[in-house]
């Protein structure tokens, strides 16, 4: 079945005669001169046959402003905001900018969308809540006015926690004063066990480096040569450290010769350190009728220098002594430590010993040289390794090598001059 054909049965193309062609809507009459900024419907108008009833070809008015074409004759090129007349503008408001709408209603922007179209607000910002991070730590919560930042009590200049260091000493104190009173043979004990920890914090500290020294071997032979100096005197203490050294060799063989050197250098630096100097302690304890007071006299002396040093340091040190390896202590620190050594010692050696007080001064003065030597030697060896502290085993001190540091320098010194000045009665 044949469709009508829509243009009829006259002739198609250049032999068709011209005749106007009825048009859908009505035509109006375009007066002469009569000129508008939108097109009239007209004859003239559709003459172009790319033009479309009622289609402006600008959207927007000399602003930018998205405008409606009915609406295009109501606008002046006045902003309305600042027409000085109020009410004088009726007309749709220009938009001053992109407008979100609804997204349903398919109007990303302000520009395409329709004058009539309904603007839905804005929604309000979501403020998500900040995740947990995990318990603070004490004194790291976030401060306000009405709860400020947690504060470390008892903490001074020095970096000390003086109530736990405070207690921390005078239990540590007792644990040697006491067995020295009532069993001098208990003091070994607590010697030897000092010895274990001291090496067990010295070879976990030296594994930073890379060292790994053999911790049983050095432990077992450290404890050994304690006990050879109690009971066998000088001669023994230093077999106790040749068979330490010997031990640790023997037994670092089986595991490579790879990094061999570095653990058996490591190693003797430990036994060397702790067992060897600690063992001058066990033989002023051990010497007949006055070993308690002799190992009393030296504690009491290492005690008086570190605590003439703190008061000093913190009260008046200005000049750093050593600020590379230690830059807490000062000048005036030191001076105050040989200061305190050396008056408590020459009235303890005199009332102790019944020495003259120029002898007990000048014992204060070596004890508290080579306390505050020990305490720098360890600085050093913790700077190199790259740790504050040896262990965390005292609170406020640290851990027992932190506190072994000026003695295990003080006791040879202290052995040496009361063997001169207090010979030993066999």
């Amino acid at each position: 079945m044949s469709h009508p054909d829509p243009y009829g049965s006259e002739p198609r193309g250049w032999d068709r005669a011209e005749r106007p062609v009825a048009l859908p809507w009505p035509e109006q009459d375009l007066e002469a001169g009569q000129w508008s900024s939108r097109p009239t419907a007209g004859p003239e108008l559709y003459a172009d046959p790319h033009t479309r009833p009622y289609a402006d070809p600008n959207p927007y008015d000399e602003r930018g402003r998205a405008v409606r074409p009915d609406d295009r004759d109501r606008f002046d090129d006045r902003d309305p905001r600042e027409d000085d007349e109020p009410g004088r503008y009726d007309g749709p408001q220009p938009f001053d900018g992109p407008v979100r709408y609804d997204d349903d209603a398919g109007y990303p922007t302000a520009q395409l969308a329709p004058i009539g179209a309904e603007i839905a607000p804005d929604p309000e910002p979501v403020i998500e809540p900040e995740p947990p991070s995990g318990r603070r730590t004490k004194g790291r919560r976030r401060a306000s006015v009405d709860r400020p930042a947690t504060q470390q009590l008892g903490t001074g200049r020095a970096g000390r926690n003086l109530p736990a260091a405070i207690g921390v000493g005078l239990g540590l104190g007792a644990l040697i004063v006491v067995p020295l009173v009532v069993y001098p043979l208990a003091f070994l004990l607590v010697l030897a066990g000092a010895v274990a920890v001291g090496m067990w914090e010295m070879a976990r500290a030296v594994r930073r480096s890379g060292a790994h020294p053999p911790l049983v071997p050095l432990i077992a032979g450290g404890v050994l040569t304690v006990g050879l100096a109690w009971f066998a005197g000088p001669d023994a203490l230093s077999l106790g450290l040749l068979v330490t050294v010997l031990g640790t060799m023997i037994w670092r063989l089986g595991d490579g010769p790879a990094g061999f050197q570095r653990d058996l250098t490591a190693a003797t630096l430990i036994a060397v350190y702790v067992p060897f100097l600690a063992g001058f302690a066990a033989l002023l304890a051990a010497a007949p009728d006055d070993g308690p007071l002799r190992i009393l006299a030296t504690l009491i002396a290492v005690v008086l220098s570190d605590t003439g040093g703190y008061a000093a340091g913190v009260s008046f040190g200005r000049h750093p002594m050593a600020p590379s390896i230690s830059p807490k202590k000062s000048w005036e620190g030191f001076a105050g430590s040989v200061t305190a050594a050396a008056l408590g010692s020459a009235l303890l050696l005199w009332l102790m010993f019944e020495v003259a007080p120029w002898w007990g001064a000048v014992f204060g003065v070596a004890v508290s040289c080579a306390a505050v030597l020990g305490d720098l030697a360890e600085s050093m060896i913790k700077r190199d390794l790259g740790v504050k502290d040896m262990s965390n085993l005292l609170p406020g001190h640290g851990g027992l090598m932190d506190r072994l540091d000026s003695i295990l320098f003080a006791v040879p010194t202290a052995y040496l001059l009361l063997a001169v000045f207090v010979p030993v009665v066999n």
